[in-house]
C-alpha cells in the first residue's frame, strides 16, 4: 500500500519510460469492507486478461494494479496506479514493451524478451517491485514510468520426477534440466528487503522453488543458487514447490502460497489434484509450517492484515472468493 508522490530526478533509470500500447483502461476493481461499511467499492476497470490483475497497497490512499502477459494491444503486461486524490485507474508503464529492451541473458525458451508480468509490491515512496515471471526478473517502476531492473533470478538444474514415468513425451525420471525460475511473487518484509518467490519451470520438479532475499534499492542483483549466500540477494529459503505468492507479516514472518503442493505441471497432465498450501517461515528463516493443509484450491493470492492474520484468494481459475486463514 503506498502513497504516489513525484518521483524524484535523481532516481535510477536504464531506459525512457516505456511508451504504452494501449489507449484506456474494462475488469471491475473493488474493495471489500467489513462493520458499518461494509459491501464493494467500485475502484476502476482495465481490460480483461485471463486470470484477475495482481494488486498492492502501501496505505489507504492508492493502488498499484498489474496485468498479466499477453497480446500487445491488450491491456496485457501493463502497471496501473489508482489514487484516492483522483479516483481513476491511470497508466504507469508498459512492462512488456520496456523488457524488449532488457532480453533474459538465461533464457531457455529462444524468446528472452518475454515477458509475464504476475507479481507487484507498493513502495513507500509511490514506485512499485513488478516481478516478471517470462522475464526472470524484479523491476522497480516510478510513478512517471521510468524503470530499473533489481534483480535477475539464475536457473537451476533439477531432474525430471518419477510421477513423469508414464508420460511419453517427457524425458525419462531422473534426466536433468537447466529450468528456469519463474518469479511470480514478490513481497516487502518488516525489515524492508524485497522478497520473490520462485514457480519454477518445465519440469516443475517438487522441491525446488527458492525464496530470494534482495537488499532494498539493489540495481542489477544476481541471485544464484550458485553462490546462494554472496551479494545483494541471498537465498532465504528452499524446498517449496510452485511458489505463487508471497505475504510479509508484521512481526517478521513471512507467508508462502504454493499453486499446487504436488506441482503445477503435475496438475496440467493430470496425475496431481489441484491442492495448494500455505506456509508460515519463522521470523529470519527456519522450518515452514503449514496453514489449513489441503483445504486450498489452486490459490492465488494470500495477503496478511496488521495483526498478522492471513488471507487467501482463490481459486485462480474460475470465480474465486477470499477466505481467512484461523
Amino acid at each position: 500500500m503506498t502513497s504516489v508522490p513525484v518521483a524524484p530526478e535523481s532516481c535510477p533509470s536504464r531506459t525512457e519510460p516505456a511508451k504504452p500500447r494501449i489507449a484506456a483502461p474494462a475488469v471491475s476493481l473493488k474493495t471489500v469492507l467489513r462493520g458499518d461499511n461494509a459491501g464493494t467499492t467500485l475502484l476502476g476497470e482495465v481490460e480483461p486478461q485471463f486470470i484477475a490483475p495482481a494488486l498492492s497497497q502501501w496505505d489507504f490512499k492508492s493502488a498499484h494494479i498489474l496485468t498479466v502477459g499477453g497480446a500487445p494491444g491488450s491491456g496485457a503486461g501493463t502497471l496501473y496506479v489508482w489514487t484516492k486524490a483522483s479516483g481513476e485507474v491511470t497508466l504507469v508503464a508498459d512492462i512488456i514493451a520496456y523488457q524488449v529492451t532488457d532480453p533474459d541473458p538465461d533464457d531457455q525458451e529462444d524468446n528472452p524478451t518475454d515477458s509475464n508480468p504476475y507479481g507487484v509490491a507498493s513502495l513507500e515512496d509511490g514506485s512499485a517491485l513488478v516481478a516478471d515471471a517470462a522475464g526472470n526478473d524484479l523491476l522497480r517502476v516510478w510513478p512517471n514510468g521510468d524503470i530499473v531492473t533489481v534483480a535477475r533470478f539464475k536457473p537451476r538444474v533439477v531432474r525430471v520426477g518419477e510421477e513423469f514415468a508414464d508420460e511419453p513425451d517427457f524425458p525419462p525420471p531422473g534426466t536433468p534440466i537447466t529450468s528456469e525460475a519463474v518469479a511470480t511473487s514478490v513481497t516487502v518484509g518488516a525489515d524492508g528487503a524485497y522478497y520473490v518467490g520462485e514457480l519454477r519451470g518445465f519440469p516443475s520438479t517438487v522441491g525446488t522453488s527458492q525464496v530470494w532475499r534482495i537488499e532494498p534499492d539493489s540495481v542489477d542483483a544476481v541471485c544464484n543458487l550458485k553462490k546462494p549466500d554472496e551479494g545483494a540477494c541471498t537465498r532465504y529459503a528452499d524446498g517449496f514447490t510452485s511458489i505463487v505468492d508471497l505475504a510479509a507479516g508484521p512481526d517478521g514472518e513471512l507467508y508462502v502460497l504454493e499453486l499446487v503442493k504436488a506441482g503445477w505441471l503435475q496438475w496440467e497432465v493430470g496425475i496431481a489434484e489441484p491442492i495448494g498450501g500455505l506456509f508460515r517461515v519463522p521470523p529470519g528463516g527456519g522450518e515452514p509450517d503449514e496453514l489449513a493443509p489441503d483445504r486450498l484450491t489452486l490459490p492465488g493470492g494470500v495477503a496478511v492484515s496488521s495483526k498478522g492474520r492471513p488471507f487467501v484468494a482463490g481459486p485462480i481459475f474460475g470465480e474465486g472468493a477470499v477466505e481467512r486463514i484461523r
